[in-house]
């Protein structure tokens, strides 16, 4: 990131916002944070603030957290957005992720994993918790030897990096896997989503699931 983070929470629980705020505060990355009770609230800070990463639950007194994240990247679509909830339903991942959320974890992660989690989406990266299964997205059965397109246009190196992409692994988590760059995965991952005809990774992640081409996720 060249740039510090400033972080919304979203969350009804008290207890929940001031922990995560109190380990944010100590972030090397984070400039300042912020905290939000509803859908409401959270909309309004975004709107009148300088909020660039979110951390949002699903099930707040006023709505739907998804729907809210909606609303967010509709007015303020730089905005990352990390859904931070108990709900794990397929169906909930999948539209969370559909509408732009850079992420998706349970809030029984680990704390230090969540903040990563929220760094690594600042930072464009895409992150799915141990909890989800990235495996469930997919409403096709896996693509055989013979690869439909748009995935054909795709050379060998660039169908492994899709694979790792769609596991939410970041570009330097990938280029530790294959001995490359950073530089060289964002490049190549730039190329990806040019022959997929996507707008970005996650995208990208979703029609690679769909259609069953995934790495084993990240242990």
């Amino acid at each position: 990131m060249s740039e510090q983070a400033r972080v919304l929470i979203v969350d009804d629980h008290p207890v929940v916002r001031r922990g995560l705020r109190t380990m944010l505060e100590g972030e090397s990355w984070v400039a300042d944070v912020q905290e939000a009770a509803s859908c409401a609230e959270a909309i309004a800070a975004v709107a009148h603030g300088q909020v660039t990463v979110v951390a949002m639950d699903i099930a707040l007194p006023d709505g739907d957290g998804v729907q809210a994240t909606e609303q967010i990247l509709r007015h303020r679509p730089e905005t990352v957005v990390l859904m931070l909830t108990m709900a794990d339903e397929d169906e909930l991942v999948a539209r969370a992720l559909r509408i732009g959320a850079r992420g998706y974890l349970l809030k029984d992660t680990d704390p230090d994993l969540v903040v990563d989690a929220l760094r690594t989406v600042a930072g464009g990266g895409l992150v799915l918790g141990p909890g989800i299964d990235v495996t469930g997205l997919g409403r096709t059965p896996p693509v055989a030897a013979g690869l439909a397109a748009p995935f054909d246009r795709l050379t060998p190196r660039e169908r492994d990096i899709l694979r790792h992409l769609a596991t939410g692994e970041g570009n330097a988590q990938i280029a530790r896997r294959f001995g490359l760059s950073t530089k060289t995965i964002r490049n190549q991952v730039s190329a990806i989503l040019a022959k997929l005809g996507v707008a970005d990774r996650v995208q990208a992640a979703l029609l690679a699931r769909d259609a069953g081409i995934c790495a084993d996720p990240p242990r």
